[in-house]
This record gives C-alpha cells, structure tokens and sequence, in this order.
C-alpha cells in the first residue's frame, strides 16, 4: 500500500527573483519551508522542486502575444507598473517554475486528496496582460491543463484571498466547467471588479465570527450546485487584521479556521484540492510566515 504524503512544490527562485527594493513581499516563500522543516512539521521528502512549465500548457490559458513578450522582454513600462514589478528573465522564469508547481500539485492531489504550492495564488494574470503582481495565472494555466487532459470535469475555485479574483473570473467568464468563488474586500483592489459566477464582497472591518458563518453558509451549498471533481483553493492571509492593506479583522485563529473548515468540507465530499497561497502582507514578517503555516499544518491534520 502506497503511503500518502502532502507534496508541497518549492524552488528557491520563489524567493529570489527580483533587484534590491522588491525583496520583502518575497522573503515569506523561503521562510515557509524553513520554519516547516525547523519545526518538524515536514521533512524534505514533503518538497519537490517543479521544472519549468511548457509554452503549449501556457498556452492554453494566454495568448500568444503576451507570452512571446514576457519571455522576450519586451513588456512596454506601462505593462511593467500594472504588473508592480520590472522585468527580468529571473521573473519571469519564475512565473513559469510556479505553473508548473500548481499543476505537479493536481497530479498530488489527484493521488494524495491534497498538493500545497508554497507560491502561487496570481489571480490577477488574464489572458493577455498581468496585473497586481501577477504575470501568469497559475491556477487558471493548471485547471485549462486538467480540463485538456480529461483529469477533471467539473472544478471549483475557491479564491478567499482578501482581492477579487478577476483575472480568473474573467478567464473563466465563458467556461461552464470552471466555477469562480471569490470571498473578498468589497472596497479593496481590484477596484473594478469582474464577474465571477459566485462574489460575496465584504465590508470592511468583518471578524472571525462573521467571516466564517458566510462562508459556513455559502460553501457547502456551492459545492452540493456545482458538484466539482476537483477544487483550487486560494489561501491568502491577507484577511488578516494585521495586514497593512486587507481592511479585514479576522484573526490568525480566525484564518486556520477557515483553512479547516475549507480542507474538512472537501476531505469529507472526496474532491481533491490543490492550494496555492496567495497574499499576505503584515508588516511583521512573522505573522505572514506564522498564517501561512498553519494552513500547511491543517492540510496534514485534516488530511494525514
């Protein structure tokens, strides 16, 4: 009997890709697996390091244009300050390194009922341009990849980061076999929003109690409506109260909570998730890379 293990895909260049002053978003990527390991919640037979994502996968999720410019350099300085990052090989070698890591996560997932990627989460990527930190939309990129593969027929995503999901939503506007959820800031970025098939838009200043009786509410019905045979779960920790942009109150109890109850109510219906972590942006590091792992040590309680 084959022993089921959480695969979690890291590589270095998740945290290493950009010039001095764009460093600190970045540090939580390597910090994650460290303090896993450190304190022997994995060990390094939990981490594998994906390859870089093919450009017929990529593909199948952005245009032709827009990609041939990415990997050319040639983003115009407009495409460069939507995006928030400048350009480079680095870069952009990790937006396809990070693909490919959500899509190894469904192979995982598809075996071990879980896959976790320490990056991703880049809802922002739409076909033909990158915003919001987001160059390539890696779940957008793995659900087209298992759709085409014939892995899945009906997939959920479940974006609780605190922004909209509009690359995604917008990506998926045509597409009845990928249904968006997105749980987010009514009055925070994007500020024009797209439409996703689920929204909820919360006001600012929601707690533990109240974020997590909506989404008590919402999800199990969604996902009795959509039936999926396959889930992306987007985990920002950007809801967090500590969060310098959020606008949120929920607290780090209130955040692994709402991991669990997520993991428990897929766990229990037998569909498989692939996570991606999304944003999270406290001013103490600490509580970033604390928020973070804690949906990795969730993911092993519920599902090992």
């Amino acid at each position: 009997m084959t022993t089921k293990i959480l695969k979690i895909a890291y590589d270095p260049i998740y945290a290493h890709p950009l010039p001095e002053g764009h460093r600190f978003p970045m540090l939580k990527y390597e910090l994650i697996p460290a303090q896993l390991l450190h304190e022997g919640s994995i060990t390094i037979d939990n981490i594998f390091s994906p390859a870089v994502c093919k450009d017929e996968i990529i593909l199948w999720t952005h245009d032709k244009a827009y990609v041939e410019r990415l990997q050319q350099q040639k983003l115009t300085v407009k495409e460069q300050r939507h995006i928030g990052f400048p350009q480079s090989p680095a870069l952009t070698k990790r937006e396809l390194i990070i693909a490919q890591g959500t899509i190894d996560c469904c192979h995982f997932a598809l075996k071990n009922g879980i896959a976790i990627n320490v990056a991703g989460g880049t809802h922002h990527a739409f076909a033909d341009r990158g915003e919001g930190f987001c160059m390539l939309n890696d779940m957008a990129i793995a659900a087209n990849y298992l759709l085409h593969n014939n892995l899945a027929t009906q997939i959920l995503i479940i974006d609780l980061d605190v922004h909209q999901g509009n690359g995604t939503a917008k990506l998926f506007a045509e597409e009845k076999r990928v249904f968006t959820f997105s749980m987010h800031g009514e009055h925070n970025y994007p500020f024009h929003k797209e439409k996703s098939d689920l929204d909820i838009p919360l006001k600012d200043g929601i707690a533990d109690n109240e974020y997590l009786e909506l989404l008590k509410a919402i999800l199990p019905k969604l996902i009795n409506e959509v039936r999926p045979d396959f889930a992306f779960f987007l985990s920002g920790v950007d809801i967090l109260d500590t969060d310098r942009y959020g606008k949120l109150k929920v607290s780090l109890q209130g955040c692994m909570q709402r991991d669990e109850f997520v993991f428990t109510l897929l766990q229990q219906q037998h569909i498989p998730c692939a996570v991606s972590m999304g944003g999270g942006y406290s001013a103490d590091v600490k509580i970033i890379i604390e928020a973070h792992c804690n949906t990795f040590r969730t993911a092993l309680k519920v599902f090992f």
